[in-house]
């Protein structure tokens, strides 16, 4: 390929969308997430429509029934089959509708053959005999087993996608064999050079779709790297002195990181809050982010998934309409396009990532807002903190 790629990513959340086109983003591509791509029709994976770089679609897939996933996700792939590069985002814990958005989107794309490869070595998610694995842990014999929204049942990937082709960590020549003859491959890694072997055994890489999570997106970003190299960090998202957090993960892993900023920062948003106190619940964080320069916005934790988001967006939003914040950090994929929505984005331009899984960037609107998204089970107990120290630090670098 000797023009600049054009690389198109279908996901079914808004973190998926971000989180795998950040590494493109680091590496010197232009990237971009459409959060209305659906709104329009008509194909997007041509000279004229789909640009040089990355276009990111978030099909918001994850907690809708499977019937709406697979027609949804087809339609957003044949909008950008003509791409240089396709990629069909997984969740790196294999939750959500895979079995049904692979065969949609591997149907619609134009392309005989899926490479499904959903390791994300730098999570400590890997794949090994065709079982996802955390932290050398199956899937389903973790915490994700009880996901509120998403409980993973299997994390076998070859019972969860009938047909599957498994192959190992050095997959050669037989991987080029397989390529137009089986219509999906499973491949293990355990590591990033795995990952890389991989996506180097691919003779042409327009030719598959493939298949993964933000381990899979860095290997495609090192393979097709410009060689102006990365962006200079110039045009980073910069933040301010104020940032609000909202978590709407019930992820245990999300919860630690919010305490870690500490009680007098969280805010509790109830699901149906009595007439009046939506106003004392803006006030109050209004006034938190201007004494401590951080909020953490919340819900009730016993609640089920989908129930949260909804009240967290309008808070967010009110707060927004005041101009109360300076940087936003959403954790969770369902909360960060509720939040994204409310607030009349459509667009947004990614700066870059503070670690893998953790994409920067800056809305279109209603001002160019500095963001950071992060999935519900991404990082350690610190890793809120640091993202409001990065927004609030006078010195501010892309990673």
């Amino acid at each position: 390929m000797t023009r600049s790629p054009r690389i198109a990513l279908v996901a079914d959340d808004l973190t998926s969308a971000a989180d795998s086109a950040a590494p493109f983003r680091s590496v010197g591509f232009p990237a971009r997430i459409e959060l209305d791509a659906l709104a329009s029709d008509g194909a997007l994976g041509s000279d004229a429509g789909l640009p040089v770089g990355v276009t990111a679609v978030d099909v918001d897939t994850r907690g809708g029934p499977a019937a709406l996933a697979g027609a949804r996700t087809a339609r957003a792939v044949a909008r950008l089959a003509g791409a240089d590069v396709l990629v069909k985002t997984m969740d790196s814990t294999v939750r959500g509708h895979l079995g049904v958005e692979l065969a949609a989107a591997l149907s619609a794309s134009g392309r005989s053959t899926a490479v499904i490869a959903p390791a994300f070595p730098a999570e400590g998610r890997t794949t090994v005999g065709g079982v996802q694995l955390l932290d050398g842990v199956p899937v389903h014999d973790t915490a994700f087993a009880r996901d509120p929204g998403h409980p993973v049942r299997t994390a076998d990937l070859i019972a969860l996608v009938p047909g599957a082709v498994p192959v190992g960590p050095e997959p050669g020549p037989g991987l080029a064999g397989l390529l137009g003859r089986a219509r999906y491959v499973v491949a293990d890694a355990s590591h990033d050079r795995d990952l890389d072997r991989l996506v180097a055994a691919v003779p042409d890489p327009g030719q598959v779709l493939w298949v993964g999570s933000p381990g899979l997106a860095e290997a495609l970003a090192r393979r097709f790297a410009p060689c102006a190299g990365p962006p200079s960090g110039a045009e980073l998202v910069g933040g301010g002195d104020r940032v609000l957090v909202v978590v709407g993960s019930l992820h245990p892993a999300s919860w630690a990181q919010a305490a870690r900023l500490g009680a007098d920062a969280l805010v509790t948003v109830p699901l149906d809050p009595p007439d009046g106190s939506a106003d004392e619940i803006v006030a109050h964080t209004e006034r938190q982010l201007t004494d401590r320069g951080v909020a953490v916005l919340h819900g009730p934790r016993q609640l089920a998934a989908g129930s949260v988001p909804a009240g967290l967006a309008e808070v967010a939003a009110r707060l927004a309409a005041r101009r109360a914040l300076d940087a936003l950090v959403l954790t969770g994929g369902e909360t960060a396009r509720a939040v994204l929505r409310a607030l009349g984005a459509r667009t947004l331009l990614l700066a870059g990532q503070s670690q893998p899984g953790i994409p920067l960037g800056r809305l279109d609107r209603p001002w160019p807002l500095p963001v950071a998204l992060k999935a519900g089970g991404f990082g350690d107990r610190d890793t809120l903190a640091r993202l409001v120290d990065l927004f609030t630090s006078p010195t501010r670098e892309e990673h």
